[in-house]
């Protein structure tokens, strides 16, 4: 257990920061060009709100079945090979915003993004996972989903900066390409398997873990869609309650992302549901000022715990050759259920008001709960085979890898 510990607090060397940093840059890229998107279709190019709805819904779409293709790319091809498809295709998605194909132009770089979202998401996270140590997945997941928030939190500021969607798109191009370069000189220890046993696209083992990080982000839609117009029916806190909420995500899962690796997942996952319920329940209320930033910090600080609790759960269980696509299919549920529970809160609020979409939440965190339960009670089979390889040990840290 000492050895266990003295790992979990040993220093992460500069690669595992190059691969945030190269993260960070390609999120930067995508943040950048949504202030300036749907004007530019709109007036720039005339299309019609339908088409801002039908372009920014392309992203999402391909993202989503790009997600099992991206993970068998990083498990058959390598980590750093899916890694800079993505940047490949983030480089040639503001590419194709810059040319002069009209709102063609505009549908193919959505696409080429979500393909570029898919692949770059999949091969950050494994190879992190990898070279941090899977002994510490939290804390690794932790740290790039810090750098995937302030690139998305940092870019829509610089778009509006620059000042035109061509000057952001331009950006996102030197972004993606700065990235691939930093990445270039990041040397991959993981090498695929020519033996590699061809499997199904998804493993039954992954569908409760997608389940439950699916229904813990059914949240997601109902904070950024009604959020603000909920609380600007009392107290107008929506602003700061929302910049308050994404504020918590960011720096709990900096600082605190790595304590499923101290402490049992279960523990986290469970305090991060109730955190959120808590939160939920005191926005739906609609209170004042004050109460409702406490409550969104509540939530922020509760959302910063579930995925990373299952995700390095499953992780730790899942042998070298299988890690992009658990990666993959876990990011594929999130997509589906943020989609889907997007359209659901748009009924709900119509029919009901807003107050019903936060009710809508709190019941998936139940449903997420039940989830969790066969996630945390299944028994982890022997990870010798994980444990093999090139995996588990970070190259660079001198701390032997402890038995399990």
């Amino acid at each position: 257990m000492a050895s266990w510990e003295m790992q979990s607090f040993a220093p992460l060397r500069w690669r595992f920061w190059c691969l945030i940093g190269a993260t960070f840059l390609g999120f930067l890229g995508f943040g950048t060009v949504l202030p300036g998107l749907a004007p530019h279709v709109r007036h720039d190019l005339g299309g019609s709100d339908r088409t801002v709805g039908f372009a920014i819904g392309t992203f999402s779409v391909v993202a989503l079945c790009s997600r099992l293709v991206a993970g068998r790319l990083a498990d058959r091809k390598g980590r750093k090979r899916a890694f800079l498809t993505g940047l490949c295709s983030c480089t040639l998605a503001g590419v194709a915003y810059l040319l002069p194909f009209g709102i063609g132009g505009i549908y193919l770089g959505r696409a080429l993004q979500g393909l570029g979202e898919a692949c770059l998401y999949t091969g950050a996270a494994a190879w992190t996972v990898e070279v941090a140590g899977v002994h510490r997945s939290a804390r690794a997941l932790g740290y790039l989903s810090s750098g995937i928030w302030g690139g998305i939190a940092a870019g829509p500021l610089i778009g509006q900066l620059l000042g035109s969607f061509q000057r952001a798109a331009a950006f996102q191009v030197v972004l993606a390409l700065t990235a691939a370069a930093l990445l270039s000189r990041v040397p991959e220890d993981y090498r695929p398997s020519a033996h590699t046993a061809r499997r199904g696209w998804i493993r039954r083992s992954l569908i409760t873990p997608g389940l439950a990080i699916g229904f813990v982000n059914v949240h997601y839609p109902v904070i950024t869609g009604f959020l603000i117009l909920h609380l600007a029916q009392r107290s107008n806190a929506g602003p700061a309650a929302f910049s308050t909420y994404a504020g918590f995500v960011l720096l709990s899962r900096f600082f605190l992302g790595g304590l499923p690796d101290r402490i049992h997942p279960r523990i986290t996952f469970y305090t991060g549901l109730v955190c959120m319920a808590l939160g939920l329940a005191i926005l739906q209320t609609g209170p004042s000022w004050g109460i409702a930033v406490a409550g969104a910090g509540l939530l922020g600080l509760g959302f910063s715990f579930p995925w990373a609790s299952v995700a390095s759960t499953v992780l730790k269980r899942t042998a070298d050759g299988e890690r992009g696509q658990t990666v993959s299919v876990l990011s594929a549920f999130y997509d589906l259920f943020v989609g889907a529970s997007s359209f659901s809160a748009g009924l709900i609020a119509n029919s009901y008001g807003y107050a019903a979409t936060f009710s809508m939440a709190i019941a998936a965190l139940a449903a997420a709960a039940i989830a969790g339960r066969f996630v945390f009670a299944a028994q982890a089979p022997e990870l010798a085979q994980v444990g093999q390889g090139h995996a588990l040990p970070d190259s660079e840290l001198s701390v032997p890898q402890p038995k399990q």
